[in-house]
């Protein structure tokens, strides 16, 4: 019998939707394993060979889990909110809604073009997930909870004293008793007030003043504008000044937003992360984003002025050696202290340096610039008169976007000093010459510093820390380099915040009136006036005595208000949604209190590393939130963390002149070519190639790739890849190129005559034209034509050796290269295994009930040893490597035993789900291979009843025998000396010595 792949697919995958196989108990008696995928936004791209590779491990795992006999959760939700969806709706006129579900269920978009559809595709590899507990972001019944978060935010301060979160309305009782000037809290607010001043305040000031406390708040902040899509971007949607999606200029920009106040969790954000087994590389890209530094705020007074400036500085020793100082371009003082010749550069500098992400500063650490703002400061230690600059390696949001500049100690500093002609001061002892090069150190003997002048770096921090705040000038104190994450988006396909204005003093709807529901709109640009998208909906103003939503004609300022315009960034709902799987259809609350503690936290989380300082610190912040008020149990909402490695591409390049618009072959032999208003231009190759033609020299070419369908010998490791005449005409139309012309080594091929020409201008055979391409391995994606659709290789070798293939790929956390000629031996492993169990006549199934052999028993259990360690340390790839050796072994024995032939199939269930299930069934079996125990390991078997001995003499090998395992060294001994082939090697001697080693070796010294 064939091994019909796509048959046996297809059966299973409609057995295990109808029987709902995969579905988690809610019975919280068994032990539970929770397993997730980071869940996927549903682009209409749909899914390409290197989207599962985390999927295929995370799903292998949690079948492992199941035959271990834990209660398993493994669900898939689609990440629905989002910009394409929204961008993509600007173009159409079609709504997200209806293009996200066609992207998520398939179908025909508004285009006429066919969506495969992401469920679809997922479901076509076989993955265990329990579709019953499938969540979308976008939907009313999700962001309901997502909207009621934000309110428990909103309602909430943090208490620094105790570490933990309370409701707001317990501050103001303190308030209303004793001020605020014993409340450590997190905030911004400065001012401190007695009681009797706050219970003087107008109902406006004080929710002002509260705004200054609450977790999520709304107030002016540097954001990332990006005029071009017309919203806020998070610091990771933005490289190198531009949008990650789409390539458009972004800005740093002032403008009034809702923040969330993350950096009241920065310690306990970064405490947190010794209790979770995630890899040191995220730990540490986490650390640094939180940047906590201890050291000290000093007040800077600025010369023949009343104004200072305060600075953090985390080496106060060092504050004899500061020779200037540097603000940060959006420092508010930067306008007040700037002198009047001044003004039009630090303006030009403050724009510039507007155009650059805090990302990019934070990362270009060579770049040196700077502008003087023509002020001066005082050094409140040595007295000495220093120059004031901004540069945009100071930030704002990290210290008081201040820094005393010490040169003498501190690269940066010294690259700006040197640049500049600012003077460098040596205040640590040890450097060789600190004018050339900055000494770096964290220890040493303070030099030319005063009060601290021979005291060690540590006694000399603590002397100025102490002095200072006698004083009054500064305190020593603990900083983070953690900003508040910016919450609002100037779009309309995000979450509805769920906030009105009263004399524009932002209020929460009452929770029964959640959901707030997306309005429609005409349109999703912002509007003429500048607002955002919801700005366009008709029914958006909030009837506070009515308790509903309302036309804006009647908003009145006394009984109807206007709702928020923007709304919630594309994090938020993937900064809770862990919770929602574990009850996803309840109405009443985000999860039932015996679920959620039942199942939390995830147990084994995996997904991409581009997250760190995204999605998985946002998670973590919310929730430890809902730690604080008792609805969750863990402060950590990922035990396990697994970053999957990247599945690369080949990208095929060709080269297109800029000046002619005509073709290239880029390789050693061709540089370029260009157009001299003749018919044919004038090629130009490399001199030491073709003597008699003409060389000249260019670089105008741009690098395009080319769509992989027109590629002949695509990703053939053997063949070199290249367009014929029909490929040629294939890429021309596909891009809509002008006549263009394709030259290669030995001729050009011209489009418009559709002929090809030799060097010299003679025609040739069109057959016989080949335009190689430029093969490069890179990252596989839709930009770069050189995307796989797993549907096509489920279809030609089937999911099951899809998902083989991958994990045999190499380690799952490593990069590694796609090549599809490598399905074909994972397909024929599959075909190998199948036979076994069909070895009857004519290829019928036979299995014998006869007992397995010492062989058979010892290949099985050493694979049932190497396979179970292997999907415990999430090594995948060597499990594939050892199936296919026991399968080959057993094959050599002729294997049909039963007692082999179960076990094994079941150790391949969590690998290639859908053979093993048809396989168990010929097995005489009704009940799912997913429900029986993993095979257990018997070290037994592995142990051999005989062991083969190399005899030697005189330390050469000669020959071997076999013996009995326990055989003693006299046993051995007159064993080897009774052999027939002893006396040959003897010669008549008698041996001197016989060396018996027990399991080693034999050596008759003669």
């Amino acid at each position: 019998m064939q091994y019909n792949f796509q048959e046996i697919e297809k059966k299973w995958q409609k057995i295990w939707e109808d029987q709902q196989t995969f579905a988690a108990s809610t019975d919280t008696s068994k032990p539970k394993y929770y397993v997730l995928d980071m869940f996927p936004y549903p682009s209409g791209a749909g899914l390409h060979v290197g989207h599962p590779l985390g999927y295929i491990a995370s799903d292998i795992y949690a079948r492992f889990k199941r035959h271990q006999g834990f209660n398993v959760l493994h669900p898939m939700g689609y990440d629905s909110f989002g910009l394409p969806a929204e961008q993509y709706a600007i173009q159409t006129g079609q709504h997200p809604a209806t293009t996200t579900q066609v992207n998520i269920e398939g179908g025909i978009d508004k285009q006429g073009n066919a969506i495969a559809g992401y469920e679809n595709q997922l479901k076509k590899l076989g993955f265990s997930y329990d579709w019953n507990r499938e969540v979308r972001t976008s939907n009313p019944d999700f962001y309901h909870w997502t909207q009621w978060l934000f309110i428990q935010l909103y309602h909430s301060y943090y208490n620094n004293d105790k570490q933990q979160a309370y409701p707001i309305s317990e501050l103001v009782e303190i308030f209303q008793k004793e001020g605020n000037s014993n409340i450590q809290a997190a905030t911004s607010q400065k001012e401190i007030f007695s009681a009797d001043d706050w219970n003087g305040l107008t109902e406006e000031k004080k929710q002002e003043i509260l705004l200054n406390y609450r977790l999520t708040y709304r107030a002016e902040t540097t954001v990332n504008w990006c005029p071009a899509l017309g919203t806020v971007l998070a610091n990771d949607e933005v490289v190198n000044g531009v949008s990650e999606r789409g390539g458009h200029p972004v800005y740093q920009q002032k403008m009034m937003q809702w923040s969330m106040r993350i950096t009241a969790y920065a310690e306990r954000l970064l405490q947190g992360l010794e209790t979770i087994d995630w890899s040191e590389a995220i730990k540490e890209s986490q650390r640094n984003w939180i940047g906590k530094s201890k050291g000290a705020e000093i007040d800077f007074s600025l010369s023949n002025s009343n104004i200072t400036i305060k600075v953090f500085t985390t080496r106060p020793d060092t504050i004899y050696g500061v020779t200037f100082m540097v603000l940060a371009p959006e420092h508010p003082l930067v306008d007040e202290i700037t002198t009047g010749e001044y003004i039009e550069k630090v303006n030009q500098y403050k724009e510039d340096s507007s155009k650059r992400s805090e990302r990019d500063r934070m990362a270009d650490a060579k770049t040196v610039s700077g502008q003087f703002t023509g002020a001066y400061a005082i050094n409140p230690f040595s007295k000495e008169k220093i120059p004031v600059y901004i540069a945009d390696y100071v930030l704002m949001g990290y210290g008081t976007g201040a820094i005393m500049a010490v040169p003498a100690h501190d690269e940066r500093d010294h690259r700006f000093a040197s640049y500049f002609s600012l003077s460098i001061k040596e205040v640590i002892q040890g450097g060789e010459n600190v004018q050339n090069e900055a000494y770096v150190t964290k220890e040493g003997i303070c030099i030319n510093s005063g009060i601290i002048e021979g005291l060690s770096v540590k006694e000399a921090q603590e002397k100025i820390i102490s002095e200072v705040e006698t004083q009054n000038i500064g305190k020593g104190t603990i900083n983070y380099r953690l900003r508040d994450a910016v919450f609002s988006r100037q779009r309309y396909w995000g979450e509805p915040i769920p906030i009105y204005y009263k004399n524009n003093i932002p209020y929460t709807l009452p929770e029964s009136s959640l959901p707030l529901i997306l309005p429609k709109v005409e349109k999703y640009l912002p509007t003429e006036d500048g607002e955002p998208p919801l700005g366009r909906a008709k029914e958006w103003a909030w009837n506070e005595k009515e308790q509903k939503i309302v036309s804006k004609d009647l908003i009145n300022d006394q009984t109807v208000f206007p709702l928020e315009l923007n709304t919630m960034p594309g994090w938020a709902g993937s900064s809770w949604y862990y919770l929602r799987y574990a009850d996803p259809k309840n109405n009443t609350r985000f999860a039932d209190d015996t679920q959620v503690k039942y199942w939390e936290n995830v147990d084994l989380y995996i997904g991409g590393s581009e997250h760190a300082t995204g999605h998985l610190l946002y998670s973590r912040f919310w929730n430890k939130f809902l730690k604080d008020y008792g609805y969750v149990n863990s402060e950590e909402p990922f035990q396990k963390l697994i970053n999957q490695g990247m599945i690369q591409g080949i990208i095929e390049n060709c080269y297109r002149s800029i000046n002619s618009g005509n073709f290239i072959y880029k390789g050693k032999k061709m540089i370029n070519i260009f157009n001299d208003n003749e018919e044919l231009g004038v090629i130009i190759f490399d001199k030491n190639c073709f003597s008699n033609h003409i060389f000249e020299f260019t670089k105008e070419y741009q690098t395009l790739a080319i769509p992989i369908e027109f590629v002949k010998n695509y990703n053939k490791s053997d063949k070199e890849a290249y367009l014929d005449e029909e490929n040629i005409h294939q890429y021309v139309k596909w891009h809509n190129f002008k006549n263009p012309v394709f030259i290669t080594q030995n001729g050009f091929y011209k489009y418009s005559e559709k002929k090809f020409y030799n060097l010299d201008g003679q025609p040739l055979p069109p057959s016989t034209f080949k335009f190689y391409t430029e093969s490069e391995l890179g990252k596989m994606s839709k930009s770069k034509y050189n995307v796989i659709n797993p549907d096509d290789v489920c279809e030609e070798y089937g999911a099951d050796t899809l998902r083989m293939y991958e994990m045999f790929l190499g380690p799952i956390d490593q990069a590694k290269p796609w090549n599809t000629q490598g399905l074909t031996g994972v397909h024929s492993f599959l075909k190998k295994l199948w036979r076994l169990y069909f070895s009857g006549e004519n290829e019928a199934f036979s299995v014998s009930e006869e007992k397995a052999t010492k062989e058979e028993l010892k290949t099985l259990h050493q694979l049932i040893k190497k396979v179970t360690e292997d999907i415990q340390n999430f090594s995948f790839n060597t499990s594939i490597s050892s199936f296919m050796i026991a399968v080959n072994e057993l094959a050599k024995l002729k294997t049909d035993k039963r007692e082999i032939l179960e076990p094994l199939i079941v150790l391949l269930s969590p690998y290639a789900p859908h053979i093993a299930e048809e396989l168990w069934e010929k097995l005489g079996h009704t009940e799912s291979i997913e429900k029986i125990p993993f095979p257990e390991f018997h070290a037994e078997y592995l142990v051999s009843d005989s062991f083969e001995y190399p005899v030697s003499f005189n330390g050469k090998v000669r020959f071997k025998i076999e013996m009995p395992a326990a055989a003693t060294p006299k046993e051995v001994e007159e064993a080897v000396m009774a052999h027939e082939k002893t006396p040959n090697y003897l010669e008549g001697k008698t041996p001197k010595k016989i060396i018996v080693v027990p399991k080693r070796i034999i050596n008759i010294v003669i």
